[in-house]
Formats: C-alpha cells, structure tokens, sequence
C-alpha cells in the first residue's frame, strides 16, 4: 500500500487523538480496582478495542459528514479543529471514510453486546445513548446548543468511565460516576473550545452549537464554570469518601487550568495566539483522568 493511500484511508480515524478514549477506560478501570474488584484481562482487552473502536467510528464519520455537507472546504484547519483535510484532498476516499466509521461502530456494538450478555441487560442504557450520539452528532445534535455542548462529554466521560466500570463489575457505583464527571466537563471544554476556529464555518451550514447561539464571551464562561466543575468533582468525590486520596493527584492540573482559562479569555478572538492554549486544553483532558486514574490504582 503506497503513502497516499496509507494517508488516505488512516487519515478519518485521526489516529493522533486516539488517546482520550483509552485514557477514559482507565479511569473506569481504576474505579473497579479501588473498590476491590478484580479485573478480567480478557474483558479489559475487549473494552479497550471498543472504546478505540468507538472513536474511531465517531472520526471517521464527522469526517463524512462534514465532507458531504461542504464544511470541509469552508473551514481553515488547525492541529486541534477543522478536521483531518483528507476527502478534500482524496475526495475518492468519501465512501471508505463511511465504510470505517460504520466498521468501527460495527466491532464496537458486538463487543457491546457481548458484554450484555456476560454482564445484563443495564448496560443497554449506557450503549444504546453511545450509539445514538455517534450516529445523530454531526447531523443533528450540532443544530442544539446545549445538546451539542454536554454530548461529547456524555460519550467521552459518562459513558466510556461507567460503561467501563459496569463491564467489568456488572454493576454501577457512585465512585465510576464521580470518576466520570471530570472527563464529562473536560471533554465538553475540548469540543467548546474546538468550535472557536470554526464558528463561521459552522455557521454558514447551519449548526447551531453555543459560540454561535451566544457568542464566544458566553463560551468563555461556559468553559470556565466546567473547568471548575472537573475539579470540584474531584474534591467532592474525595470528601463524601467516594474517591480515593490517590485520586487527588488529578488535581496536580490546577496549575495549567487556570492560566489556560486565563489565556482562553484574552485571546478568544485572536485564534492563532488561541492556539497554544487549545493545546494546554488538550493536556488537561488527557493528564488530569491519568493523574487520577494512577492515583487510584496506587491507593487500592
């Protein structure tokens, strides 16, 4: 297989920013260690390549339908937003782009059900709401500010830390929800700060996502409030003996929180000097999760 086509077909799954899922998975996995259950290696393995199933299916078909409903030629691409640039590029690609999107959701629901089966039947909640927002994200749920701000954070956190926990526990617990809460705020912080780039682009093809219903300075709080959210999570969960006191060390992150806020807000409408700040955003999401997930395993 030559580069290109390497580029080509690899290009949708956005390989790079594969790392949230996993990470996601940890933290659920962490929960059921530090409440004394034992893990299943087999099921462990299974969750993983779901959870990166998952992404990649959510990739590959934003890549689709941001393709077909000409956004990608509308938006200027930078390392965090505006897509991979690849069906603008290789447009003959368009149909592989559905292809693995729908493969990749594919592989996911069969390892769901598997685990409906081993686990029962109160899992189909969790899945069933995953599905729905993979297939109606790009489409429908962008149309709605609220619901376009809070489902990132619903697949990414909610749903990937318990559906996780429930996997490998058959149950739920109060300890995988307070876990789940601080990837739910950050992952929604991710996708708002993201649309920044993109709000005119948005626009002109009739999303309705919260920058445009209300304006940047409205983000910008927004993202403020879910900042705090996160970690507050993380105290309040530690302080009702829900979490562990490993699972503080997520709290090491404070440091780069605020001045990324802080940068946020003077540079909302400058994106290229946005731009680090969206990358400090990106650590946030990935090392505050491993910072608790660590901590928790370390405290079990």
């Amino acid at each position: 297989m030559s580069e290109k086509n390497k580029a080509a077909i690899f290009g949708p799954m956005r390989l790079p920013f594969l790392v949230l899922n996993p990470v996601c998975v940890l933290l659920g996995t962490a929960s059921a260690y530090w409440v004394g259950k034992e893990l299943n290696l087999f099921h462990l393995a299974l969750i993983f390549i779901g959870a990166i199933s998952t992404h990649i299916s959510v990739n590959a078909l934003n890549e689709y339908d941001d393709y077909k409903s000409g956004l990608d030629f509308k938006t200027q691409p930078t390392p965090f937003s505006g897509g991979s640039g690849t069906l603008p590029r290789h447009p003959e690609m368009e149909k592989t782009a559905l292809f693995t999107g729908l493969v990749a959701l594919g592989i996911s629901v069969l390892i769901g059900v598997y685990f409906l089966i081993v686990r029962g039947i109160w899992l189909l909640p969790l899945g069933g709401l995953g599905v729905i927002i993979i297939l109606t994200y790009t489409r429908w749920l962008t149309r709605n500010p609220i619901a376009c701000l809070i489902s990132p954070g619903l697949g990414f956190g909610t749903l990937m830390v318990m559906g996780s926990y429930f996997a490998l526990t058959g149950s739920y617990s109060w300890t995988a929800f307070f876990a789940s809460l601080v990837p739910f705020f950050l992952v929604n912080n991710l996708l708002l700060l993201n649309q920044f780039p993109d709000m005119e682009a948005d626009e002109g093809i009739g999303r309705q996502h919260l920058i445009i219903a209300y304006g940047k300075t409205m983000g910008v709080k927004v993202y403020g409030v879910f900042l705090v959210g996160a970690f507050a999570s993380i105290i309040l969960g530690f302080l009702l003996g829900l979490l562990p006191l490993g699972s503080l060390l997520g709290l090491m992150m404070i440091p780069l929180a605020i001045p990324t806020y802080i940068g946020i807000a003077r540079h909302m409408d400058d994106i290229p000097k946005l731009l680090p700040f969206m990358g400090r955003n990106v650590a946030l999401n990935i090392l505050t999760p491993l910072l608790m997930a660590v901590g928790m395993f370390i405290t079990a």
